[in-house]
């Protein structure tokens, strides 16, 4: 079964670090591009950023590039997010996903397979 787990989550003041993480079981994350999509209340689902499968390229949202920096360790089965200096509109449910089209940076949640169950994000102004 796969399952994929972000932790990290958390209340934040703006101008604020957190650093999110994905561990993949039933899965290597080896074989797939990955992923970071968030959604806050009442809104779409929103892409963050995508990494391939080698962690050699990255594709940031431009609403958070040069303050997210998305990155994997294949050996640990983990994706992770880096975020620095938060905004309130960063508050929201971040979720990792998988594309097995490894080299692929989609910014479209469809080309996704595999989802976590999320975890929030709240920055306070």
């Amino acid at each position: 079964q796969v399952q994929l787990v972000e932790s990290g989550g958390g209340l934040v003041q703006a101008g604020g670090s957190l650093r999110l993480s994905c561990k993949a079981s039933g899965l290597s994350v080896r074989g797939y591009a990955m992923g970071w999509f968030r959604q806050a209340p009442g809104k779409e689902r929103e892409f963050v950023a995508a990494i391939d499968l080698s962690g050699g390229s990255t594709n940031p949202a431009e609403s958070v590039e040069g303050r997210f920096t998305i990155s994997r360790d294949n050996a640990k089965n983990t994706v992770y997010l880096q975020m620095n200096t938060l905004k309130p509109e960063d508050t929201a449910v971040y979720y990792c996903a998988a594309n097995p089209r490894g080299f692929e940076l989609a910014d479209d949640s469809r080309r996704y397979t595999y989802w976590g169950q999320g975890t929030q994000v709240t920055v306070s102004s």
